[in-house]
């Protein structure tokens, strides 16, 4: 997972942080709850301090889902990257096939979570 290619517009995020060629880096990691709540992290920490909070979820990087598999769980020793997208699903889901419009509400809930 790339920070800088993590997603359109990562260097307009504003309240990142800058490197010595005047580039833009996001400064936090978003976990999508599903009421819609967004939880941010301003440094990397593992999977399973947010997992711990929250039993019976897991935790699935907006990158690694694709439509038609089982949305992946994060591992807990891996960390949340800072400019990543994460969602916390309940454990019904982590053998459930991502469909279309499953798909849509998550991209929806994103898509608020950058206040667009």
């Amino acid at each position: 997972m790339g920070v800088c290619a993590s997603y359109p517009g990562a260097n307009e995020i504003k309240g990142g942080g800058e490197d010595h060629n005047g580039v833009r880096w996001p400064s936090t990691a978003k976990v999508i709850h599903m009421d819609g709540r967004v939880e941010e992290l301003k440094a990397p920490i593992p999977a399973r301090n947010i997992i711990s909070q929250n039993p019976n979820h897991f935790l699935c990087s907006s990158e690694a889902m694709s439509m038609n598999n089982c949305m992946p769980q994060m591992p807990g020793e891996e960390e949340l990257q800072l400019g990543q997208i994460y969602f916390l699903l309940p454990l019904s889901h982590a053998h459930k096939l991502l469909a279309l419009k499953d798909m849509c509400s998550l991209a929806i809930k994103a898509n608020s979570a950058f206040g667009n």
